[in-house]
C-alpha cells in the first residue's frame, strides 16, 4: 500500500510517502489511521485528530469508513478551501 502525505501532515510525518503493509485487520480509512498513528511520534502527531484530515481512495475522496486494500494508494491532507 503506498500511502502519500500533503501539507502539514507531511510536515508532522516527516515525509512524502510510504510503502506499508498493514495487517489483514486494517481494512478501511479508519483503521488505517489508527495503525498509522502507531508507527511514530510524527504519526501520531499529524493523526491526532481525525477530523482534520481528508483522506483520497486510488485518487477518489474517501470518508472513514471508505475500504482499503494491499494494492490502494491512499493519500491524506488537510481539508482544501477554495477562493
Amino acid at each position: 500500500m503506498r500511502v502519500l502525505y500533503f501539507a502539514w501532515v507531511r510536515q508532522r510525518v516527516g515525509m512524502a510517502e510510504e510503502e506499508v503493509a498493514p495487517p489483514e485487520t486494517v481494512r478501511d480509512v479508519a483503521g488505517l489511521i489508527a495503525w498509522l498513528s502507531a508507527r511514530s511520534p510524527g504519526h501520531a502527531s499529524a493523526f491526532a485528530n481525525p477530523r482534520t484530515i481528508r483522506a483520497a481512495v486510488n485518487q477518489d475522496f474517501a470518508g472513514p469508513d471508505h475500504p482499503v486494500a494491499a494494492n490502494d494508494e491512499i493519500a491524506f491532507f488537510p481539508p482544501v478551501t477554495g477562493g
